[in-house]
């Protein structure tokens, strides 16, 4: 700066709190890429290596992600639960129900890859069906269980089931509910 110039001083922006209906919308838009990213990675990672070459590897990250997953979505549960306004539950919740769905589905694929383990499962897409004709307990039977370690997961998806993704489901239509009533009790917006 020259002397006797002075600049002259802006004044400090002033970081606006993002509006209920923005934060909404850039949730979904970031959940959304976030389930599109996890369904490529799905049908594009090698999966083929968790099975009959490393089973220790393929177990040890299936329990590790569904943990992860089952302990993300009972704070989500709790947040509902517990009505705070803050949380944006609704949409985490779906999100990682459908994350569920896929870490079930690259087990059943992994494990596919052992021989005796599975009749009819040859394919991811295979893997996928019968997870959601498992979670849906549709049972077609054109895919069965055969290995001890298939029936087993078979079992952990059934009561994970129950226990988490019943829970998280519960909690989200408590969730859309209140929402729904809170919307009612508006009064409509003035011309």
């Amino acid at each position: 700066m020259s002397e006797g110039r002075e600049q002259p001083q802006r004044p400090a922006r002033r970081h606006e709190p993002e509006s209920g209906a923005a934060a909404v919308r850039r949730l979904r838009i970031g959940a959304g890429a976030l389930l599109l990213a996890v369904g490529t990675a799905y049908f594009l990672l090698p999966l083929e290596g968790l099975g009959a070459d490393r089973p220790w590897l393929g177990g040890s990250l299936f329990v590790l992600c569904l943990t992860l997953v089952a302990t993300l979505l009972l704070r989500h549960v709790r947040d509902i639960v517990l009505e705070r306004p803050q949380a944006r539950s609704g949409i985490m919740i779906s999100l990682l129900m459908c994350l569920a769905v896929l870490v079930f589905s690259s087990g059943y694929y992994a494990l596919a890859q052992q021989p005796g383990q599975f009749t009819g499962l040859r394919t991811r897409v295979d893997a996928l069906y019968f997870t959601v004709v498992t979670l849906a307990t549709v049972g077609y039977g054109d895919i069965t269980p055969r290995g001890q370690e298939a029936r087993l997961v078979a079992v952990v998806q059934i009561v994970y089931t129950f226990v988490f993704l019943t829970a998280a489901a519960t909690a989200l239509s408590r969730r859309m509910h209140a929402v729904v009533a809170e919307r009612e009790r508006r009064p409509p917006p003035s011309s």
